[in-house]
């Protein structure tokens, strides 16, 4: 694996205790760590999240799943989860780092159901048009939207242009779960060495308030409890750690 430049992707993969990271994604990560010692934690929050996102969704009868920005393969995954509920959950896994996509493609080559695409999650409004993705999913029907712990990484106008875009193809009925780090409460130094440390990254984090996300849900209908950090959100042991990281989940009506 080549050591630069960093990724996104892998530089998470490591705050979650993987193995598919370089040396660069390490110093970039450890850099990263002696600003927000909490990032490894608020990563691993993020994965608890997502499963109980994807349950409530599964539990709603929601049985089609995209993940955009997905990042390297972490069990459980969005299809495990699913499938717990129902067993025959169709996932497209959206992404364009090459690793990324080609640990996706090699998850594929085993699983039925499942699609990996290379795509700028930017930008996705080619996304419905892609034969394969016609193939697997039935967009008549709610499909459930997953951007996790990526939204952060864009500024907060492509941030908003990139759930623009989600929005001119989201069935009526689909759903939108996000989740993010901000920077309130950070200082200066602090956003600057994490910007920093991903600025050879194909996703740059430049930092996103509160405010920001929250506008993100402007016009969608959110579920219950709203938005709240991380470790409160349907959690049943709700997490006392207090972490910028914040997350809801919103039901879309055309």
């Amino acid at each position: 694996m080549s050591p630069s430049p960093p990724s996104s992707a892998r530089i998470y993969d490591y705050y979650l205790g993987g193995k598919d990271n370089s040396e660069a994604d390490r110093q970039a990560a450890e850099q990263v760590l002696r600003q927000i010692p909490e990032a490894r934690f608020a990563a691993r929050a993020n994965r608890r999240f997502l499963v109980r996102a994807v349950q409530a969704l599964a539990g709603l009868g929601v049985d089609q799943f995209i993940d955009l920005g997905t990042g390297l393969p972490t069990s459980p995954n969005v299809h495990e989860v699913a499938r717990e509920t129902l067993p025959d959950s169709k996932v497209l896994y959206v992404d364009n780092d090459p690793v990324v996509s080609a640990h996706n493609r090699a998850l594929r080559s085993t699983r039925d159901g499942i699609l990996s695409l290379d795509m700028d999650i930017r930008n996705t409004d080619a996304l419905p048009q892609d034969p394969d993705v016609r193939e697997l999913l039935d967009f008549t029907r709610p499909v459930g939207v997953l951007m996790i712990a990526v939204v952060h990484l864009l500024s907060a106008g492509e941030a908003r242009a990139a759930l623009d875009s989600v929005l001119r193809w989201l069935p009526d009925g689909g759903y939108l779960v996000l989740s993010a780090a901000t920077i309130d409460g950070m200082s200066d130094e602090q956003i600057h060495e994490i910007a920093d440390a991903y600025e050879n990254a194909e996703l740059r984090t430049t930092g996103l308030t509160r405010s920001d996300f929250v506008h993100l849900f402007d016009g969608l209908d959110l579920l219950p409890p709203g938005i709240t950090s991380l470790g409160k959100w349907r959690a049943k042991e709700p997490d006392p750690k207090s972490l910028a990281c914040h997350c809801g989940v919103a039901r879309f009506t055309r």
